[in-house]
């Protein structure tokens, strides 16, 4: 026993990059109420940043990090940790997750040290779920409990809806790596397909400097549906269930075959329909002048295929995708050259073909 309670594991969880589909997750759940809305369908890739920690057992919930001199204390009682989880704050998510771990697994409690993190926050990355799959996996390493990467998932999902956190099913897909995989959307189940890539990708992941209300899109986004109630509500429903369903079949096609043009020309044109069908739903957020600036910049044009935003959208995050590593440099250079106070993050997809 004492050496089960001393053992150490290193994990490492990466952000989580949606390449294409952003809000079909949440958009496909509403299936359950109106079937006439389409399945949702997304694409998604782990960043190569991330969360790094060591984790051991321990008789409490202790979580320490980079980002605060404090170090979280908390009882592992179901009282406890629920009562965390519903305040909102950054505890609340570690805490969410093992409130749903203990009461499913009856496990006992972690000792969680988080002293490397060099993935961005509340970018459009996924860093509230990354700390979920952490949390979720150190319960399944430490406690021996066999899940799945699905049911990391899960647990990781169910933990951060404990929170006051709205979040879609794709944001736990950074359990999967840097391996792309294609999730499918039916109501309130999911699918995931990992994919292969053909060749490396070569992408850069731009944090515009600018700002976006995310809760004030999923607002407007949610208020077209379950039925449309007018013209550009019907739009929206159009755009993120036939249209997206589409670009993804798409997208796939170009990942695996490697076709770095391809993807670009698709990001480009995901961008222009999210554009057309999205931003009457929420102008004020949508619009993203940055975000445009940026995609239309003419020096970048030459080492670039295309682009498109990330996440909920607006001016937090972009991602574009270029034809090698020294294009990938020199639009980095490009970029905080012209835009000092943007900051980008490469980010590469490697090959999976055998031969």
């Amino acid at each position: 026993m004492t050496q089960f309670f001393n053992k150490i594991t290193d994990l490492f969880i990466p952000g989580r990059l949606c390449l294409f589909g952003e809000h079909s997750d949440w958009a496909a759940e509403y299936r359950q109420v109106n079937p006439r809305i389409a399945p949702g369908y997304a694409v998604v890739v782990g960043t190569n940043q991330g969360i790094y920690a060591r984790v051991k057992v321990d008789d409490q919930l202790i979580f320490k990090t980079v980002n605060n001199s404090q170090v979280f204390k908390l009882a592992m009682t179901e009282a406890k940790l629920l009562s965390m989880a519903q305040t909102g704050n950054f505890y609340s998510y570690i805490a969410g997750v093992a409130y749903q771990a203990k009461v499913h697994y009856q496990v006992g409690g972690l000792k969680i040290d988080n002293y490397l993190m060099d993935l961005p926050l509340k970018k459009g990355l996924s860093s509230s779920a990354a700390i979920c799959v952490l949390v979720a996996r150190a319960f399944n390493q430490l406690y021996k409990l066999g899940l799945a990467i699905a049911e990391e998932m899960e647990l990781a999902y169910q933990g951060e809806r404990t929170t006051a956190s709205q979040c879609g099913r794709l944001d736990q897909a950074c359990a999967y790596g840097n391996q792309p995989i294609l999730m499918t959307f039916e109501g309130n189940s999911q699918t995931v397909k990992p994919l292969m890539v053909g060749r490396d990708l070569y992408l850069v992941i731009v944090d515009l400097a600018g700002s976006k209300d995310t809760r004030k899109i999923l607002s407007q986004l949610h208020q077209c549906y379950p039925v449309a109630q007018s013209p550009w509500q019907a739009q929206v429903q159009n755009y993120l269930g036939n249209i997206n369903q589409n670009l993804v079949q798409q997208a796939v096609k170009a990942i695996e075959a490697g076709d770095a043009v391809e993807i670009g020309n698709l990001m480009s044109q995901a961008q222009g329909e999210f554009d057309r069908y999205l931003i009457p739903a929420c102008p004020s957020e949508l619009n993203a002048p940055r975000l445009h600036q940026l995609l239309d910049h003419p020096p970048l044009q030459p080492y670039i295929y295309g682009g498109k935003g990330v996440g909920s959208q607006g001016d937090g995050t972009a991602q574009i995708i270029t034809p090698n590593s020294d294009t990938q440099a020199k639009a980095i250079e490009i970029i905080e050259q012209d835009f000092p106070s943007m900051k980008c993050y490469p980010l590469n997809i490697a090959n999976t073909n055998s031969d």
